[in-house]
């Protein structure tokens, strides 16, 4: 590297990028939920409060593997082939980490990677197989063994956390990294708080005298989901008997429908808010050290999670659902010389976006194939372009496996979200085989942000719901993600 490469690179922030698995915006203090009496997040709050917090930021795709491969690519799922968790990406197509190293940083992935194949675009790697373990987990590393062979684990006697180990690890990488002229991009990924929801001992009494607030809707449904039908999906109390949070929780089946539901409820709850903790104090470390060896203030943090998660709203568990709680996602950022202190932004944003910002941030101009657009001007606080989006498109294809979810896609915009649950399986790898009927959801967000009413069949929404099938038509169109590859699909909708 010659002498002036060198230099424009040692000017250049260093990115430190932080990711949970399944932290849902609304546990995380600074967004004001219910959850914020608790006080679960007092870094994140804190780092919130020193630069920006995103309030309207949308998954494309609400389940890990194809989240994270839409990070790498910057494209939806039809285009980058990761539609289940049964997707992966290899080297060729690890464009961030590619494209970031091309441009004069030293590069690392640590924690969880998900996406099955060698991160071998990275400088260096430590990541978790699959899910990993929670407690003294085996990670996968570069070494003379053809991948996924070199292996070790972080242990000791009294067990360590899969947080700690992974801030470990991260710790250590920054301390001793080989090219220290370079500026550094880290993609910290950490594994909590997915369930089964293990926190670390330390935590074990955290909020043992506290009763964690519930959602109204967790016991009362309204008019939500499909009309005239049961719901769908795993449940807190025993309304799925298959599969629901008080099997998990080791509830006492002979409780009451009541009992048995709020039992489960605050155990759950619990439990993901003590792997929270754990995340937010391991957060704590990191900015610690970039502190002390005077890094802090040239480094550009970014917290957010791989998509949000359903916490007992409407009696739901887990992700991949369109609806609010598993559709957003966290995202705050940090960098005194870009971003204003104590901001926020309400601009329409999803994960496609993420790759061309990072890109940005790191002097890349955005390739052609990514679909998304970098909003770092928005993050510098200026005014949201004419031609940004106004609507985001949503598509889950792992019909009715592991949490009864049927396959569905659709749109959101400021004001409405209209969904159609087509429950077909399609050429979806894991995907249940059965199909589920198909049924169409409308809400109203200026009315109904909790999405209590279904409103497809008001006849006060009919033009509303036209137009939004036309806008729902053109975004499948931009995004090429169009029903004519699937006859029984088309059919589906058009007769529906």
């Amino acid at each position: 590297m010659t002498t002036s490469v060198v230099r424009a690179a040692e000017q250049k922030p260093n990115i430190l990028y932080i990711m949970s698995d399944d932290h849902a915006a609304h546990s995380i203090g600074a967004y004001q939920g219910r959850l914020a009496v608790v006080n679960p997040t007092p870094t994140l709050d804190r780092l919130a409060s020193e630069g920006m917090l995103l309030k309207n930021v949308f998954c494309t795709n609400s389940i890990c593997t194809p989240s994270r491969a839409t990070l790498m690519t910057g494209q939806y799922s039809h285009v980058n082939g990761v539609t289940t968790l049964n997707g992966a990406i290899g080297e060729e197509h690890q464009h961030l980490a590619r494209l970031i190293k091309d441009a004069g940083y030293e590069t690392a992935m640590i924690g969880k990677w998900h996406l099955k194949k060698e991160p071998a675009a990275f400088d260096f790697y430590t990541v978790l197989p699959g899910q990993g373990s929670y407690f003294n987990p085996v990670f996968r590393v570069r070494g003379p063994k053809p991948w996924p062979k070199n292996e070790f684990r972080s242990n000791r006697y009294d067990s360590k956390h899969s947080s700690d180990a992974i801030t470990d690890i991260s710790l250590k990488w920054l301390k001793s990294r080989k090219q220290k002229k370079k500026p550094f991009f880290l993609m910290h990924h950490f594994k909590a708080p997915h369930d089964n929801f293990e926190n670390a001992e330390r935590y074990d009494w955290l909020y043992q005298d506290v009763t964690i607030p519930e959602p109204e809707s967790l016991r009362t449904r309204g008019k939500h989901g499909p009309l005239g039908q049961a719901l769908y999906g795993t449940s807190v109390g025993p309304r799925n008997k298959r599969r629901n949070m008080g099997h998990h929780m080791f509830v006492d089946e002979n409780l009451s429908a009541e009992k048995y539901t709020g039992e489960a409820y605050q155990r759950y709850l619990k439990k993901f808010l003590r792997c929270v903790r754990g995340v937010d104090d391991n957060i704590k470390r990191l900015v610690e050290h970039l502190k002390a060896t005077g890094d802090l203030e040239n480094t550009i943090i970014v917290y957010t999670a791989d998509q949000g998660f359903m916490l007992g709203e409407h009696d739901y568990i887990d992700k991949r659902w369109m609806y609010e709680e598993s559709l957003r996602m966290p995202f705050i950022a940090r960098y005194p010389k870009w971003i204003k202190a104590h901001s926020k932004n309400d601009t329409m944003i999803n994960n496609v976006d993420f790759a061309p910002t990072l890109l940005e941030m790191a002097g890349v101009k955005k390739p052609e194939f990514m679909q998304g657009r970098s909003f770092l001007p928005i993050l510098k606080g200026e005014p949201t372009p004419a031609d940004w989006p106004d609507a985001t498109y949503y598509r889950y294809w792992m019909h009715m496996a592991h949490h009864d979810n049927p396959a569905h896609y659709g749109i959101r915009t400021k004001d409405f979200k209209l969904i159609f649950f087509y429950g077909l399986p399609l050429d979806a790898p894991g995907a249940v085989k059965t199909p589920t009927p198909p049924h169409w959801e409308l809400y109203d967000l200026r009315k109904d942000p909790r999405e209590m009413q279904n409103v497809i069949a008001d006849p006060a929404y009919q033009s509303t719901l036209k137009n939004l099938k036309h806008r729902l038509s053109q975004l499948k169109q931009q995004t090429g993600d169009t029903d004519d590859r699937f006859p029984e699909l088309k059919k589906r909708r058009d007769a529906s």
